[in-house]
């Protein structure tokens, strides 16, 4: 009896796992579920450890075995979507960006939605100017540490403050003189709030850039906004595509495709290929998602949605969640005491420090601080010059934008490498982003294909192990051989091709031995149904019966015969 209370409790352990998931703010809230336990149970946990209501544009992230970054499914097992072995370490994200941040309802979620972005512009996803990036530091600087104080603020204080991928000697005084001059007396939530406001005005506002190539062999960077879909190419946004132009999203493999309705034109389809089939299942997903978000009015209109056609391999999935119309209704219904909110302040983060007490982090030496190398700038500020929505064109015809990308990186390559402070963009003119461990090695190609420097700013959102010198110089290979064109796609269009027409065999044969049946059924089967019966009394089947189809059955019977006396003889 005491055995089997104790194998009883052994095996009740075995099914609860231990998980950390580790918050905006770089705290990590670790819990226990079972085995079983959905992925909305995990999440319910942490939005209630949090005092969280509008939990909806959240969610949990994690990275897969393959260094495949993933959403958390909230209807799938936690301990089946993971594939790895316990402890469990995931990451709570902003999933969806606030389309209007500053209309959120309460304080607490402003201030995660703070965070997420604070650290977008630390890993150099919220790409801007230097003036708004001067007034988005001092935002966070009047937030942490207050008003400016001379006692406790010498000078250069602002240098210890790591708000973006680089830094400039006169950025930084830049940052201190707003601090200093125009923010004094406001609350950390005033500067939040303010904060917002700002940086929803971005061009790259609630971008996750996904890495990809285009069908000329070009590195771009696809991305999900709370407006539409983007893509970023080189140091310019090629392509802006508003979510009610959308008709269809698709991928086959590594290829993925974007299905556009424009008025001027009937119908467009952009093509990109990701890294790895994985890597562009995981894109699709993440476009599926935040389409039904932003687009529908209600989560009642969410459809399963299939990747593919009738003869490729795909897979189905559905989006699972309230749509952001809803969430904004449900959110003027809260009604309770505002939250206390526990700040980070001061506390330096592992991956996007607030303060460091170190020198100033700079990947440019003192002596060229005044001249960055830097060109993206010079693409942002000539886009908010243009019209809100960029017109596209069709992948069948990518020669015909091929030049433009061309002369725009000839033109980059003419200028002068280096320009003013005045110009200084605090990020580098690729984006990086954490997609997967071996997306860093096709971020420095596209790097060193567009003339700027390899430095790389990443952020850490896993503790997944990084792969050896051998593995990486494999992954390299592959992504320098995918740079050098498409010799391969030739390849797999025959690929799909055979693989088509070899599907369309096995289905016709499925059909042809379901009619088989069906024939024998009728003929030999005594079933009084009447459906049956209606089909045995009519001239065409009767005839079919005794003049062919009773023939062949005997001549069958013959040959059996003969076949098994031949055997019973031997």
């Amino acid at each position: 009896m005491l055995s089997r209370l104790m194998s009883g409790s052994s095996r009740s352990l075995e099914r609860e796992y231990s998980c950390t998931v580790r918050l905006l703010d770089d705290s990590e809230y670790t819990c226990t579920i079972q085995r079983d336990a959905k992925g909305q149970y995990l999440f319910d946990l942490l939005c209630h450890h949090l005092n969280l209501l509008e939990k909806d544009y959240f969610g949990i992230r994690f990275v897969d075995p393959d260094k495949q970054r993933h959403w958390l499914e909230f209807t799938k097992s936690v301990v089946k979507q993971l594939r790895s072995q316990p402890p469990f370490t995931m990451c709570f994200r902003v999933k969806f960006y606030p389309a209007d941040p500053a209309a959120l309802k309460e304080e607490i979620t402003r201030y995660l939605v703070f965070l997420q972005i604070k650290r977008d512009l630390y890993h150099g996803r919220l790409l801007c100017k230097t003036s708004d990036a001067a007034l988005l530091a001092a935002y966070i600087l009047q937030a942490e540490i207050g008003d400016y104080d001379p006692g406790k603020h010498p000078e250069g204080y602002s240098s210890k403050f790591q708000f973006f991928p680089k830094h400039s000697e006169k950025l930084e005084k830049k940052i201190a003189e707003i601090h200093k001059t125009e923010l004094s007396g406001q609350t950390p939530a005033t500067s939040e709030l303010n904060f917002l406001r700002k940086a929803q005005t971005l061009e790259t506002y609630g971008v996750d850039p996904h890495p990809c190539k285009d069908v000329s062999g070009n590195a771009a960077f696809l991305a999900f906004t709370p407006f539409g879909f983007v893509v970023l190419q080189g140091n310019k946004r090629v392509h802006f595509i508003k979510w009610n132009e959308v008709t269809k999203l698709k991928f086959e493999g590594k290829t993925f495709y974007l299905y556009v309705s424009q008025k001027e034109e009937k119908k467009i389809i952009l093509t990109y290929f990701a890294p790895t089939p994985e890597a562009c299942k995981h894109l699709w997903k993440c476009g599926i998602e935040n389409q039904a978000f932003y687009k529908l009015e209600k989560s009642s209109q969410v459809r399963t949605v299939s990747s593919s056609n009738l003869f490729f391999k795909g897979s189905r999935f559905r989006y699972s969640g309230r749509v952001a119309k809803e969430v904004m209704e449900s959110s003027a219904k809260i009604k309770r005491e505002p939250p206390e909110i526990h700040r980070a302040g001061m506390v330096p983060s592992r991956s996007c420090p607030s303060i460091t007490h170190g020198p100033r982090l700079s990947s440019v030496p003192r002596t060229r601080r005044r001249a960055v190398h830097i060109s993206i700038m010079e693409g942002l500020e000539s886009l908010r010059d243009s019209a809100h929505s960029t017109p596209v064109r069709s992948s069948s015809h990518g020669d015909t934008f091929l030049p433009h990308v061309r002369s725009s990186r000839a033109d980059s390559n003419e200028r002068v490498a280096v320009i003013a402070d005045e110009a200084y963009s605090p990020a580098d003119s690729v984006l990086p982003t954490p997609v997967a461990e071996h997306s860093l090695e096709l971020m420095l190609l596209s790097r060193q294909i567009n003339g700027a420097t390899c430095s790389i700013e990443e952020e850490k959102e896993s503790e997944a192990s990084t792969p050896t010198a051998t593995e990486a110089e494999a992954l390299g290979g592959e992504l320098r051989a995918l740079c050098q064109g498409h010799g391969g796609s030739e390849q797999e269009q025959v690929n799909k091709f055979v693989l088509s027409v070899l599907r369309l065999l096995l289905v016709t044969m499925g059909l042809l031995f379901v009619l088989l049946l069906l024939l024998i059924v009728l003929t030999e089967s005594d079933l009084d149904v009447a459906f049956f019966r209606d089909i045995r009394q009519t001239p065409e089947f009767e005839q079919f019966h005794y003049q062919y189809f009773c023939p062949l059955r005997r001549w069958f019977a013959c040959k059996i015969r003969s076949v098994v006396s031949l055997l019973i003889d031997t």
